[in-house]
């Protein structure tokens, strides 16, 4: 990751880490939220695919590891204040989220309660044995 790019990112605020956003290139559609360190923006731009940093794992996390459902960059775009980053991704295998769901925001909320209005791609069950 060259220079300029470290000095604009505020890693700082977050202790050590910004919100990613992915989002679909073509439809629009936001796909998931998670985090990045410097490594992983750092992995990112060097292999055009997308990684995050596991706050849960505390460790890097290449999207798609296990499941084969890569997040292959786009374009690259980092906030007014310099601590999110929105990712225009092609998102292979058609899932963004472990639980086999087109977009990780598959549940809408209003006053009657939680409507599932996901698109299920793939059976986790199948694709996370372990």
């Amino acid at each position: 990751m060259n220079q300029e790019i470290k000095n604009i990112v505020d890693f700082s605020k977050g202790n050590g880490l910004v919100t990613a956003i992915a989002q679909d290139a073509e439809t629009g559609e936001i796909l998931m939220v998670a985090s990045m360190n410097e490594e992983s923006l750092a992995k990112t731009i060097e292999l055009g695919e997308a990684v995050y940093w596991s706050r849960s794992r505390q460790k890097l996390w290449h999207k798609g590891e296990e499941s084969g459902h890569t997040q292959k960059i786009r374009e690259l775009y980092l906030d007014c204040d310099g601590d999110a980053l929105l990712l225009k991704v092609e998102q292979i295998g058609g899932a963004a989220c472990h639980t086999g769901k087109r977009s990780c925001f598959f549940r809408q909320l209003d006053q009657d309660g939680v409507t599932d209005v996901g698109v299920q791609v793939f059976d986790p069950g199948e694709v996370y044995k372990k």
